[in-house]
């Protein structure tokens, strides 16, 4: 039976099904519905939930909870995470799983409490201190919002690091139909490292990202990026649309990518052949699928609710082979298909 759901909200049902009994949270605009339903449902499967002091607190609660094997959460808005970088280096430097929520509002600072995707740096390649790398999924429905929250869980266990989930207020807020499993589907991992109790049946377990011989802590992250070397090989995730017979190739994510579709049916009815490569992972991401796809257009054109960053990414994929384009709209202001529109008329697509 389908639900109609904020995204927030089927982002916290989506946890506690998938096995999450352990939320740990501060309230910010526009992720506050995500506590809230967990402070309401958390409780009735014996769950915990707690409105922490500061996001600081909240981001090291989750490494204490994760470092106890439990699936553990936290969530909250672009301010907030910055906050969360110091204790997410250590739980990446601890070989932690937990899930991360950001819904992006604009900033820098403060900013305002609309739409924006200006965090895409920070959670691919700022996300804390050191050499590390946490997953990141880019929803652009409800759905897909209650689908990657299982996906998170399920690949942040395998892999042990964080999976971080980077949504935007327009898809937290928005209303849509969603469906639930019946029960948790993914797979459960077994995790022996876990700091519990042992009656001295077993060494006891240590969970510390300090390492103070260099040749040691090198080997440690040595292993972490082969774990992430398979990431980038076997779990990319991106969605093509129309790109089959396209001459121009948008590259967008998120709630952008809605917009773009829209955009892209009504270029099409006026015989633009465009496409869109829609990355579901920003990392790792799908630099191979871009590039392959650059050789068949004659040009690609990416657009985000930013000034522009993950355009940097998308030029390094296609690596000179076809020219790259941009087109933003930041400080809370949603792009409109009639603007994208507008810039094949201009000549521009």
């Amino acid at each position: 039976m389908k639900k109609l759901l904020k995204g927030n909200e089927a982002l916290a049902e989506a946890a506690i099904i998938a096995g999450c009994r352990h939320y740990f949270g501060y309230p910010i605009t526009p992720q506050s519905e995500i506590g809230a339903y967990m402070s309401v449902h958390l409780p009735k499967v014996d769950g915990v939930f707690v409105q922490a002091e500061s996001e600081v607190a909240a981001i090291n609660m989750v490494l204490g909870a994760a470092a106890a094997g439990v699936r553990t959460m936290t969530s909250t808005s672009s301010p907030g995470m910055s906050l969360k970088t110091e204790a997410i280096s250590y739980i990446a430097g601890s070989d932690l799983p937990c899930v991360l929520v950001n819904i992006q509002r604009s900033g820098p600072g403060l900013g305002g409490i609309a739409p924006s995707q200006a965090d895409y740096f920070q959670a691919t390649k700022a996300l804390g201190h050191g050499d590390f790398k946490v997953i990141v999924y880019a929803p652009n429905s409800v759905q897909e919002i209650a689908d990657l929250t299982f996906k998170s869980f399920e690949m942040s266990d395998k892999f042990r690091m964080p999976a971080l989930i980077l949504a935007d207020g327009l898809l937290g807020q928005m209303m849509e139909p969603v469906e639930f499993p019946d029960k948790d589907n993914t797979e459960k991992v077994e995790k022996d490292w876990a700091t519990v109790g042992h009656k001295n049946q077993r060494k006891s377990n240590v969970v510390n990202s300090l390492s103070l011989i260099p040749e040691a802590l090198e080997g440690k992250i040595n292993a972490r990026y082969k774990r992430y070397e398979e990431l980038q090989n076997n779990h990319v995730q991106f969605e093509n649309y129309k790109l089959d017979d396209a001459e121009t190739m948008i590259v967008a994510y998120g709630a952008t990518s809605r917009i773009v579709q829209t955009a892209i049916d009504q270029l099409r009815e006026n015989g633009e052949k465009v496409g869109m490569l829609r990355p579901i992972t920003l990392w790792p991401f799908p630099s191979k699928e871009i590039h392959d796809r650059a050789k068949t257009v004659k040009k690609v054109l990416v657009v985000e609710m930013s000034k522009g960053q993950m355009v940097e990414d998308v030029k390094l994929a296609v690596n000179g082979i076809a020219p790259v384009e941009f087109f933003g709209r930041t400080g809370g202001v949603v792009p409109l298909p009639e603007e994208i529109i507008a810039l094949f008329k201009g000549g521009r697509g």
